[in-house]
């Protein structure tokens, strides 16, 4: 089933000024898009997406650097650029309809967070093609800098949160337990419906913590007040 674009399952009523962001969390071929609204002493998920970062008329393109492997490396470069490049523009063009819907209705949007991996810088392509574990690195990192760059062409602050120390660092940002955190993540969910997978989950938390640290920005603060 596909689901919704933001601009279909977006609330009608939420009002104009409202401060919201953006999270992301990216998988092979696809990522997860969830728009939380503010305040930070109560956050609200107004909409959620599976937006497509594959071509489908691309053979292999969900993995392309499995479908790589084996190839003369010019061939491999070949294919591998192509499948970037569209991977690029399916990204900018999904941010870009959310952002551009949200800025149409009045939204004040204070950032985009990505869900990212604590991995190492990756090496040459050749060492990355002979690795099966680089594989899917090099397939994560494609398609989180496309989500990057597409928040930053949007002239968004992207703020990149390694998956493992998400929870951590909201524990210590939103100043509750992480029982608490995690309890009050799931009930996030309730007012968009199912499904509510771990995926909008980590996507929620993170626009969320981005709710809270423009809340404590006093030039943003009293921009508002004007």
């Amino acid at each position: 089933m596909k689901s919704k674009s933001v601009r279909e399952n977006i609330r009608d009523n939420l009002a104009p000024g409202a401060a919201v962001a953006l999270g992301l969390r990216a998988h092979s071929g696809w990522a997860a898009l969830v728009v939380v609204r503010g305040p930070a002493s109560s956050p609200v998920v107004i909409a959620r997406q599976r937006i497509a970062l594959a071509d489908p008329q691309i053979p292999g393109s969900k993995q392309p650097y499995h479908a790589a492997e084996g190839r003369p490396l010019a061939k491999a470069e070949e294919y591998l650029n192509r499948c970037i490049t569209h991977t690029q523009e399916l990204a900018r063009e999904a941010v870009h309809e959310v952002v551009d819907h949200l800025r149409r209705r009045g939204h004040d949007l204070v950032g985009c967070g990505i869900i990212t991996a604590a991995g190492r810088p990756l090496p040459r392509l050749a060492e990355i093609l002979a690795s099966h574990p680089l594989l899917h690195t090099a397939e994560g990192e494609l398609y989180r800098n496309a989500l990057i760059e597409a928040g930053e062409e949007c002239g968004l602050p992207v703020r990149r949160v390694p998956e493992r120390e998400l929870f951590s660092l909201a524990v210590a940002e939103l100043h509750m337990s992480a029982k608490k955190l995690r309890n009050r993540v799931t009930e996030l969910g309730q007012t968009i419906g199912p499904p509510w997978t771990q995926d909008e989950k980590y996507a929620a938390l993170l626009a969320w913590m981005l709710l809270a640290a423009a809340s404590r920005q006093p030039a943003r603060s009293s921009e508002r007040a004007k």
